[in-house]
């Protein structure tokens, strides 16, 4: 199934026809769990309980056990990520903010998938 392609914090993206962009295949999963970590719980009005809120940590003292353990819960929600093996989650403070890299199975290929990204101001 496709979704539009639209990465956290931009616009939707354009084809270029002019239609709205679909995107399939792991690139749309690793949109689907950068959305979900870096949506605030509350921010979605039909789902309240979505999303990890890491950008909520922002500015509050680094606890990584915590982070680390949020980020795999969420992680486990998605269905295109294997349980096993557990994904590999390394969290590192950056100026005015966290840096993430999460190691991960794809479920359906067995590949294994690196996805980093930084929340800050």
């Amino acid at each position: 199934m496709f979704d539009l392609t639209h990465w956290v914090g931009n616009d939707i993206n354009l084809s270029p026809t002019g239609d709205l962009s679909i995107i399939d295949g792991t690139v749309k999963d690793e949109q689907r769990i950068l959305r979900r970590l870096l949506t605030n719980p509350g921010d979605l009005l039909f789902h309240p309980e979505y999303g990890a809120g890491l950008p909520q940590w922002i500015g509050k003292p680094l606890d990584i056990q915590a982070i680390t353990a949020l980020i795999r819960g969420q992680m486990f929600l998605e269905e295109s990520v294997a349980h096993d093996p557990e994904p590999v989650i390394t969290i590192s403070t950056i100026l005015d903010g966290i840096s993430c890299r999460i190691q991960y199975a794809d479920s359906a290929t067995g590949q294994t998938k690196v996805l980093s990204f930084n929340v800050n101001l």
